[in-house]
């Protein structure tokens, strides 16, 4: 099993910047490729940014492509999100999640194991 923690969230104004973490514990992190996720109010979970286990893969979200960046320390259990120029339209609960496999990089339904979120509000 694999358990999932999500710091760092906050209110913030448009342009600042925040970094998210994520921390996992369980049996064994080996191995896992890593995504987050955001979900604003009445809306959808949508795909954010995903990183290989070994961190030479990377994939985001155009709305956030030069923005955000994803980079992960195996050896702390720790994935990170640094947030930069944010935006209102950025405002969502932001989850971290972890896959057994590469093949559902971007889908919610590719993901096996989930934080419980933390909260980003941006101000205009």
């Amino acid at each position: 099993q694999v358990q999932l923690v999500e710091s760092g969230g906050g209110l913030v104004q448009a342009g600042d910047s925040l970094r998210l973490s994520c921390v996992a514990s369980g049996r064994t992190f080996t191995g896992y490729n890593m995504g987050w996720f955001r979900q604003a109010p009445g809306k959808e979970r949508e795909f954010v940014v995903a990183i290989s286990w070994t961190g030479d893969h990377t994939y985001y979200a155009d709305s956030v492509k030069g923005r955000f960046t994803i980079s992960r320390d195996n050896a702390k259990d720790t994935v990170f999100l640094q947030m930069n120029s944010l935006k209102p339209e950025d405002t969502a609960v932001y989850y971290c999640a972890a896959a057994h496999t590469w093949a559902g990089w971007g889908r919610a339904d590719g993901y096996n194991y989930w934080g419980q979120g933390t909260q980003v509000t941006v101000s205009s």
